[in-house]
């Protein structure tokens, strides 16, 4: 069993930016990578980013490249979205999520069905 709650979501102006954190906690918690998810409105929920607890490669969604990074603190089971010349169309409920590990490396993390637990989200909004 892995928990997951996010924070740091809310409002900014496009240019700016945004670090959410993703606070994991469970006695499994190793065995997963997390990945970051976001849905706006009307949409289909769209892979962010990824990264695992043992490999520091990283994987990010086209349409993040270049401005979000992910990054993890092992210390506080804890990881990081940092959002960087965020746009309006930026702007959705982001997501946490916890993939197994043999997934993970398999090369699916992009696919929301492939994750097992969820955090409950927190919204960005990004003003043009």
């Amino acid at each position: 069993q892995v928990q997951l709650a996010e924070s740091g979501g809310g409002l900014v102006q496009a240019g700016g930016s945004l670090r959410l954190s993703c606070a994991a906690s469970g006695r499994t918690v190793s065995r997963y990578g997390t990945g970051w998810f976001r849905q706006a409105p009307g949409k289909e929920r769209e892979f962010v980013a990824a990264i695992s607890w043992t490999s520091d490669t990283t994987y990010l969604g086209n349409s993040v490249k270049g401005r979000f990074t992910i990054s993890r603190d092992r210390a506080k089971n804890t990881v990081y979205l940092q959002m960087n010349s965020l746009k309006p169309e930026d702007s959705a409920v982001y997501y946490c999520a916890a993939i197994p590990l043999g997934t993970y490396y398999s090369g699916r993390y992009t696919s929301a069905a492939q994750y097992d637990y969820w955090g409950q989200g927190t919204q960005v909004t990004v003003s043009s």
